[in-house]
Order: C-alpha cells, then structure tokens, then sequence
C-alpha cells in the first residue's frame, strides 16, 4: 500500500468530522421540540461545532499543493447539482470514451490502408520511386515488406489493378 501524506490524513479526518457534524445536526433538527424540551441550545452548539470543523478542513486542505487536491470536472458537478446520478455521468463518460476510441481506430485504419494503397500505386506506375515508398510506409507503422517493397507491391494480400505487366514487375524485383 502506499505512503499516505499526513496533510491528506488530516483533510481526510477533518472532513469526515463535518460529516459526523452534519449527521448531529439532521438528528436534533428532526428532533426538534419533539421531545417537550428546548433543543434550541444543542441544534447551536452542533451549529457552532460544524462551523469550526468546516473551518478546520479550508485551513487543512489550503495547505496541500494542488496537485494532492482532487480536481472534480465541472460537468460532473453540474450533473449532480442537477439531481443526477453520479454513477451514470460515469458510465455515460465511459460509453463516450468507447465510441470516440472506436471512431478513432477507425479512422487510423482506413488511413494505414489509404497509405498502402498509395503507396502500391505509386510503385506501380513510377518504380523508381518503389524504394521510397517502402522507407514512408515503414516510417508511417506500416508492413515493412508485406504491402509494399523490393518484391513487389501488395500481391500478397490480394490486391488487383496497377500491378503492370510482367517486365515492370521483373523491373521493379531488380530495384
């Protein structure tokens, strides 16, 4: 496990204070005069309580650097001011992630694909830029000698037209 900051600790403590704070104030709040005796003194004094541990917790979590202060994004704050589930922002945020990563790898792979195409193409009807077709392929991620290279352009992965004619080909071995 590990190491806890100890101004962390106490920010934690403090809050969890004005927690308990609070819970006392909801329970004489709810007991209000209900028993037949004045309960106006302890709903002040728990008053008085959660004012200083609210305090306490501004002074204790002023103190730590910003980066051990957890940034809460501001949509997620409107959505629960909105009376919204928490869970769900997250679960949305999460379907979100997904779809973008998706749309993402898609996009990578139609554009890998544009490259080899591209890059056959190329090869094909100008082989003597063959070579430096290859080298961007391989710079850009691609197949190293799959799609394009010194044994021809894309003929193992099927691909049709543009080859050229057989003499271009035995050219194009030769470079």
């Amino acid at each position: 496990m590990a190491p806890v900051n100890t101004d962390l600790q106490t920010v934690q403590e403090s809050v969890k204070n004005v927690i308990q704070d609070l819970f006392q104030i909801l329970a004489q709040v709810s007991n209000y005069d209900s028993a037949g005796r004045p309960s106006r003194e302890a709903l002040a004094q728990d008053l008085q309580t959660l004012d200083a541990s609210l305090l306490q917790v501004h002074r204790a979590a002023s103190t730590l650097p910003p980066s051990q202060t957890p940034g809460i994004p501001e949509p997620l704050i409107e959505y629960v001011e909105n009376g919204r589930n928490p869970d769900i922002y997250t679960r949305e945020f999460v379907e979100l992630v997904r779809r973008m990563n998706q749309l993402a790898r898609g996009k990578m792979h139609a554009f890998g694909e544009f490259r080899d195409v591209l890059a056959r193409e190329m090869s094909a009807a100008m082989p003597e830029l063959a070579e430096d077709a290859r080298r961007v392929v391989e710079a850009t991620g691609g197949p190293m000698e799959k799609k394009v290279g010194a044994g021809g352009m894309g003929r193992d992965e099927g691909g049709g037209g543009g080859q050229g004619t057989g003499q271009q080909q035995q050219q194009q071995q030769q470079h």
